[in-house]
């Protein structure tokens, strides 16, 4: 029955030190016999992904408390792989996707709470809370912190995408150090997830889908007041959910599941979402595997260009309509199921009938799309026998189909060193191994190796392929999460230099020219490097982690 799990912590005789406790801690009679619904905020002060989520917090208690329930607030771990991307701290952002997953679960039964709101932002964090959510099965709903406006700095438009290129236009002579700093200063004006069609923003739009989310998560800027609104309708809106006893089992099947792969296809989100959607059906027992993503890419449209892959920032969609407005149209081509349930208690095709595409450069029709397939491509052959994944839509034409000689790097410390000694050529394919989720371990992102590629010079001339991750930023041919991973032994491991290797990613091809009988022998040679981590949390999760291709999570 409805509010049985807080009951059996606070009611009866034997329940008086509990009561006592929550007076203790402010709560009245009244509050202790409502239901209570736990807030998971991700809030801290490092970063501005999380910086004012505490006040997103507030407003979501607000609302719960104005629809009759008790809200309590807690908070969970968070890691900004901007902060830490290309150290050794950038090791542990995925690996946090399993803390924060667990650590809600513990608190949120510990506590017994009847519901939960889910206020969070950024790229493991989001991921976490949707696994725990299913895990947890309390009627529940989400509240993304909402984009960063882009800065705009000497009339030129700003942000993460462009700021790693000011090195190199520093180093090039194109400008002073004087405008070095005042990009620096400009490029991000204040809170919010980084203003692109990143990791962040790409797992917010696809709560949406998910039906997770009320309309306009994923898109509402930061520092606008309808994100404070949304909040508290969102703390309304989950009273509502627990007197109806709608849970994410209910919502989350296999219809909502392909409706966020479509909707990533549709947008053109980071590849890192393959990781996250996959994780998030393993805790529903959902199958999903990289071939459902080749398929939905085939079938789907690309009608987003958004940063990096466009000129369009988050604020942009949010203008031309959200992702409502991507969602009707999808959904009235037959790429998106309308008759899946949302939260706002109604079908997707309901929730979002009254959204508009309001400027068709920023969402374009799906009959006339950017490309007739997906954002995202899966790419298979004797080098990624499990499958790999690039943003394709976020690569030029000249570079979707490529032939060059390996360079093989085993860390991407070792990679960044021949970039600034300038020792790659044309030619030439950067291949890093040993970045996998075992290897590592924790799969760290690579977006400052490849915003150094761009800007030391080379362009977006010298694809890079890895068994490691890239951030929602990544421009060009960029393949990663090739599997198996290095340290799992997978063909990457077996590579030379001066090996010749090909891909072709509107074919889905990734390969290498080597015969099964000398791929074999040099399998015969071949060892494990010993682990780059031997004691701690990361240890552990070297050990326990699957493949990239299976979502990374843990056994």
């Amino acid at each position: 029955m409805l509010g049985d799990i807080s009951r059996i912590h606070k009611e009866g005789i034997n329940r008086v030190s509990t009561r006592s406790l929550l007076k203790a801690a402010g709560f009245t009679d009244k509050e202790i016999a409502n239901p209570f619904i736990g807030i998971a905020c991700s809030w801290t002060d490092a970063f501005p992904g999380h910086n004012h989520l505490d006040e997103l917090a507030g407003s979501a208690a607000k609302g719960v408390y104005a629809a009759g329930g008790t809200p309590m607030i807690f908070n969970t771990i968070a890691i900004c792989d901007g902060y830490c991307g290309s150290t050794d701290g950038a090791k542990y952002s995925l690996p946090s996707r399993e803390l924060i997953c667990d650590s809600i679960e513990s608190i949120a039964v510990a506590h017994g709470f009847d519901a939960m709101v889910f206020v969070c932002s950024c790229d493991k964090i989001v991921p976490g809370m949707l696994m725990a959510a299913a895990r947890l099965d309390l009627p529940s709903i989400f509240v993304a912190g909402g984009p960063m406006l882009p800065g705009k700095v000497n009339g030129r438009t700003e942000s993460l995408a462009t700021i790693h290129k000011a090195v190199g236009r520093l180093q090039m002579g194109e400008i002073t150090e004087k405008d070095f700093r005042e990009i620096e200063d400009g490029a991000m004006p204040g809170c919010g997830s980084c203003a692109g069609l990143y990791t962040a923003n790409s797992m917010c739009c696809l709560t949406e889908a998910l039906g997770l989310a009320l309309p306009g998560n994923g898109t509402i800027p930061a520092v606008y007041a309808a994100r404070q609104r949304l909040a508290k309708e969102s703390g309304e809106q989950i009273m509502y959910l627990w007197q109806h006893d709608i849970r994410p089992g209910r919502i989350v099947d296999r219809k909502a599941i392909d409706n966020a792969m479509a909707l990533d296809m549709l947008m053109g989100c980071s590849t890192n979402t393959q990781l996250h959607l996959m994780a998030l059906a393993h805790e529903l027992h959902i199958p999903l595997s990289l071939a459902d993503f080749e398929e939905c890419s085939k079938r789907t449209p690309n009608i987003c260009r958004l940063s990096p892959a466009g000129p369009y920032y988050i604020s942009d969609l949010y203008q031309a309509g959200g992702v409502s407005a991507v969602i009707n149209q999808a959904v009235k081509h037959g790429f998106m199921y309308g008759d899946a349930l949302t939260v706002s208690g109604c079908s997707l095709a309901q929730t979002v009938e009254q959204a508009r595409v309001l400027d068709p450069q920023v969402i374009r029709p799906c009959d006339d799309p950017y490309s007739e397939q997906g954002g995202l491509r899966i790419l298979r052959g004797n080098l990624a026998p499990e499958g790999a994944i690039v943003k394709a839509s976020a690569v030029n034409g000249n570079m979707r189909s490529y032939t060059g000689k390996a360079r093989v790097f085993d860390s991407e410390q070792a990679a960044r060193k021949a970039v600034l000694d300038r020792e790659l050529k044309d030619g030439d394919v950067m291949v890093i191994r040993y970045e996998g989720p075992k290897g590592g371990p924790g799969m760290q992102e690579m977006a400052r190796l490849i915003t150094l590629v761009e800007s030391s010079g080379y362009g977006e001339s010298i694809p890079l392929i890895t068994d490691g991750r890239f951030s929602g930023i990544t421009r060009g041919a960029s393949i990663g999460h090739i599997s198996p991973e290095a340290a799992a032994g997978g063909p990457i491991a077996l590579l030379q230099d001066g090996d010749i290797i090909s891909f072709d990613i509107d074919a889905g091809l990734l390969e290498v020219r080597l015969s099964d009988a000398e791929l074999a022998e040099r399998r015969q040679k071949w060892h494990c490097p010993p682990p780059k981590v031997t004691g701690g949390w990361l240890e552990r999760y070297a050990r326990l982690v699957s493949s990239a291709s299976q979502g990374a999570v843990l056994k």
